[in-house]
């Protein structure tokens, strides 16, 4: 294995994430973050990873409509702190992870596939080709019956 390369997360890892993620979300839901500007934001926790040491959390946060990012990012990592003291209450863990906050963009690039997956371009590549070429009618195989299939 390369020096590169990244590890799977342990189990033990993707259990801890999803436990904040769940806090998380509850926390914002119910404006528990003592930063006032974020009770008025309906903020979704899309994702949370653990480092393997379980000292370090990232949450992947989107705002509704994905408005204002740079805003919530900068309102999230003020509140991190008092977040994490509700997260060291409600969760029994050894060490409470520091947070931090990142724009989860996978949403745009999901849009963004499914845009080029209709592009005129592609959709005339998946279309079946006859064997003079893409222009070509495909004609129907027949099976042993005489049946077009």
């Amino acid at each position: 294995m390369s020096r590169g390369a990244a590890k799977a997360p342990s189990q033990r890892q993707l259990r801890v994430g999803e436990q904040i993620r769940h806090v998380l979300a509850r926390l914002l839901q119910e404006g528990r973050t003592h930063v006032e500007v974020l009770t008025h934001r309906d903020i979704t926790v899309t994702e949370v990873r653990v480092s393997p040491d379980l000292k370090a959390a990232t949450a992947f946060v989107t705002p509704l409509g994905g408005q204002d990012m740079p805003g919530t990012l900068a309102d999230l990592r003020t509140a991190a702190p008092a977040l994490r003291h509700e997260l060291a209450r409600e969760l029994n863990l050894r060490f409470t992870p520091r947070l931090s906050f990142q724009a989860d963009r996978s949403f745009d690039e999901a849009a963004k596939i499914d845009t080029l997956l209709r592009s005129e371009r592609v959709r005339r590549d998946t279309l079946p080709r006859g064997p003079e070429g893409p222009d070509e009618p495909v004609k129907p195989q027949e099976d042993d019956n005489g049946a077009a299939s």
